[in-house]
């Protein structure tokens, strides 16, 4: 049974959201509806704008972290629903606003009295969607000295059956990077290109090769996805052959060796272009999303809760394209990250008529539940 509180919750978080490392208000949100809920401790300004609202028991065991987000994507809201976002351009199309309701619920449950023993941490965590925040909350000596033996977290899945857990074996997102190519060369007199140095066939040549690249089978172990997202050259001045150019990328793979060897053959690309075409060149790595692989045991945590829960149980074979910044946590803590069917006929992540399902907040929260209870009554 869903709480209305949590709902009403819900709601006015995806009225007022904000984008990556500006979500100081959602923080104050969650902080005043966490309060009523006695938590041993509530710590703020975690990495930025995150929130740890801390759960301490008196006998000793694990400490786990059940993680959500806080920030909301730069989108103009489509729909006209009572509680649509109040800030022009900025809305909840990722769903955060539904893992945080989802996370707070359990303020109640952990105030009740069903754990006596080890530390529950819920951690709203800042800038996901811009790859920063978990990196960042992990530097951090206040959310280092809870000392969590796990992480957990979930993410909602439109297109997916309402209520389904999905579950991959390793992996859970990919690989992510984001690279821009700057090119210069030298410019001429629009009538006299032979006296300059223009980019654009560089350019052109880059994009060629590089789709060359592209490997589609997702099983297929050397999985890559080149997306060219944005190319410039010159400007709207018709008396100039430009001498500036740029090309900007996001790439995936499955995992970090992938990753290493494409961005090899992508510097290998640009190189080899940039000195037939007599350019110099700098390259810009940023936005970068570890792949998410899931701890063995903490998945298998995660597949008896699905299973304690009677909650349909859908493997998948291989992680999902979308970059998620979980990914950081499992480089020192053990941790999972699972998947939660939004329903069949709901609009895709980042479409701007995205709305998360409030019928799926007991589902996700059940989970998390089931998760605890399972790792502090059994260790």
């Amino acid at each position: 049974m869903i709480s209305k509180d949590i709902i009403a919750l819900r709601h006015t978080l995806h009225a007022q959201p904000e984008v990556s490392n500006d979500e100081y208000g959602t923080a104050e949100i969650i902080k005043a509806y966490m309060e009523q809920y006695a938590p041993s401790e509530i710590i703020a300004g975690i990495g930025g704008a995150g929130v740890a609202v801390v759960y301490a028991y008196d006998r000793p065991g694990k400490t786990i972290t059940i993680r959500c987000e806080l920030d909301a994507l730069p989108i103009q809201e489509a729909n006209h629903m009572s509680y649509r976002s109040k800030h022009a351009g900025v809305s909840h199309k990722c769903g955060h606003d539904g893992h945080m309701a989802i996370v707070a619920s359990l303020g109640a449950w952990l105030r009740e009295g069903h754990i006596d023993s080890g530390k529950v941490v819920l951690l709203f965590q800042p800038a996901e969607e811009n790859g920063q925040g978990a990196a960042r909350v992990m530097a951090d000596p206040r959310f280092q000295a809870l000392g969590s033996d796990y992480i957990f977290a979930l993410h909602n899945l439109p297109k997916a059956p309402l209520h389904d857990i999905i579950w991959m074996p390793a992996g859970f997102s990919a690989e992510v990077y984001s690279v821009i190519v700057r090119l210069t060369g030298k410019e001429s007199h629009a009538a006299e290109p032979e006296n300059g140095i223009n980019p654009t066939l560089a350019i052109s040549a880059i994009a060629t090769q590089c789709a060359q690249l592209n490997v589609s089978d997702p099983e297929d172990p050397s999985y890559a996805v080149l997306t060219p997202v944005h190319i410039q050259v010159g400007q709207p001045s018709y008396g100039i052959s430009p001498g500036q150019g740029e090309i900007h990328y996001t790439i995936r793979t499955w995992n970090k060796e992938e990753m290493d060897a494409l961005k090899t053959r992508i510097l290998g690309v640009v190189s080899e272009v940039c000195d037939t075409h007599h350019l110099a060149h700098d390259v810009e790595w940023l936005e970068y999303f570890p792949a998410s692989i899931n701890d063995a045991a903490s998945n298998e945590v995660v597949r008896q809760a699905a299973l304690a829960n009677d909650f349909t149980l859908s493997e998948r074979g291989y992680p999902f394209k979308f970059g998620e910044d979980f990914g950081w946590y499992g480089d020192q803590y053990k941790s999972a990250i699972f998947g939660l069917g939004a329903g069949l006929d709901t609009p895709a992540l980042h479409h701007a008529d995205y709305d998360f399902p409030d019928e799926i907040i007991g589902t996700g929260a059940a989970m998390f539940k089931s998760i605890i209870q399972h790792i502090l009554k059994t260790q």
